[in-house]
């Protein structure tokens, strides 16, 4: 077994009373720190488990034995800044952001998941990982971001499907392949 560290953001009740700390105890949660940021609630965890899928599904079932809570997404998504990519790969953010503008290397870099006009861009680690293997060969720490991605997408497909009208479910499940 192997401990896993990750982040769930969570709906609900305040998760920093005593009695959604002492029910989250309870629940199996005795791994986890509660917190908030910014008015968004969170749940850090450091659990022993088989691999990461079954660590972060045993803590969604824990978390939401807990009534009224309920698990929103992974807090870390699988998602980079350019400063993370220069991180994972030793560039400088200079060096990133010429090969993302195609002012370096050979073109092509991923596009941006946010808005290609903002300022403050992202990228799906999985994506640049793929793009820096194939044409740069520089050495890029995955963290585990292939099973996050899916696994957060996951989660963030449950969550909002709860919020979508039945007559509309089928017809965006079927867009998805599902």
């Amino acid at each position: 077994m192997s401990t896993f560290t990750f982040t769930l953001v969570v709906e609900g009740p305040d998760l920093q009373s005593d009695e959604i700390i002492e029910a989250l105890f309870q629940a199996g949660c005795d791994d986890s720190l509660v917190g908030r940021s910014g008015g968004i609630q969170y749940i850090d965890f450091d659990r022993e488990a088989a691999s990461l899928e079954e660590a972060v599904l045993s803590a969604v079932t824990d978390i939401e034995s807990v009534d009224g809570l309920v698990v929103v997404r992974l807090a870390d998504s699988g998602l980079v800044s350019m400063a993370d990519i220069a991180a994972r790969t030793g560039r400088t953010r200079e060096s990133v952001r010429l090969l993302v503008a195609g002012e370096r290397g050979p073109g092509g870099f991923p596009a941006p998941v946010t808005d290609p006009r903002s300022r403050y861009r992202l990228w799906r680690a999985t994506e640049v990982e793929r793009w820096m293997r194939t044409h740069v060969d520089d050495a890029y720490e995955t963290h585990e971001d292939h099973a996050r991605v899916a696994i957060n997408a996951t989660l963030e497909l449950r969550y909002h499907s709860s919020h979508i009208p039945d007559d509309r479910k089928s017809d965006l499940l079927a867009l998805a392949g599902l």
